[in-house]
């Protein structure tokens, strides 16, 4: 009978989430060699490969795809077990900007249950600016967010990207001025894009303002407008234009958490998450 160590799964499933043994030990505060020992252990005990390990990504094995859902319900049931299902339920009250959420953020906070069941996430999608305001009167445990206006402070998880982005098919009358689709004005995004164009001398009209990012991205990939956006969260098949229309280069921007969390088992879960970002992209 085979037995499992749950050190090596939990290893697994957390590698597997994050697509990443670096960022998997950041959160499990290892080392990327001890996670690749905990998993190599892991697949000599059953046998097969669970993980394909490239140069720039990590995917499942066919045999890993099999093996994970099981996986998450035993390291599931061991940290229920552990814990014992008398233990109150915490609640983790976690915001998170629009312009930061990626499309695989929903499996990512699902997953985080199998680490931390006795944990109720409680997740607010909002604009950075709002969530900054809510995190510092106390209404947020922690706060995941685009650097804006000249608060300083919080945890640099990520540094990436600006551009300029539009459908393919879009095209710009450059006789007219330039057709922006951007979010609320108290943006912080929306306005470093204006201001920089405004310094360029390029004149620019807001055809589609407001409603979230994900209108934003409609609008881009309806052809629209062009969208001053984050590498991360750009719709699928949107260009970045800007080189093309001689668009002036928009200064990177930067992921911070903020959080006033002491207790272990929210500030676990907080780091599994926030692993996803550390040196890496936004869920896609």
């Amino acid at each position: 009978m085979t037995t499992l160590d749950i050190e090596s799964v939990s290893a697994f499933v957390l590698t597997a989430d994050l697509g990443s043994f670096t960022k998997a030990a950041r959160a499990l505060g290892t080392s990327q060699a001890a996670i690749s020992v905990k998993i190599k252990r892991l697949e000599d005990r059953l046998g097969y490969r669970l993980l394909e390990r490239t140069p720039r990504k990590v995917q499942l094995t066919s045999h890993g795809a099999t093996f994970l859902h099981p996986a998450r319900h035993f390291v599931s049931a061991h940290e229920m077990a552990v814990r014992g299902l008398s233990v109150a339920t915490q609640r983790l009250t976690l915001g998170i900007s629009d312009q930061v959420a990626g499309p695989g953020l929903p499996a990512l906070l699902a997953n985080l249950n199998v680490h931390a069941p006795n944990l109720v996430v409680e997740v607010h999608i909002e604009a950075s600016r709002n969530l900054m305001d809510a995190f510092e009167r106390g209404a947020m445990d922690a706060v995941i967010v685009r650097r804006e206006d000249n608060r300083r402070g919080g945890e640099r998880l990520l540094k990436e990207r600006m551009g300029w982005f539009a459908a393919a098919h879009w095209s710009h009358d450059p006789t007219q001025p330039l057709r922006l689709a951007a979010l609320a004005p108290s943006c912080g995004i929306r306005n470093v894009a204006t201001q920089t164009l405004d310094a360029a001398k390029i004149a620019w009209t807001e055809v589609f303002l407001g409603g979230g990012l994900g209108a934003i991205s409609a609008a881009v990939s309806a052809g629209l407008a062009v969208a001053p956006m984050p590498y991360s969260v750009a719709p699928v098949g949107a260009l970045d234009v800007g080189s093309s229309l001689g668009l002036p280069t928009l200064p990177d921007s930067e992921v911070v958490l903020h959080s006033g969390l002491s207790d272990q088992t929210s500030r676990r879960a907080l780091d599994t998450l926030a692993a996803w970002w550390r040196g890496g992209a936004s869920p896609r």
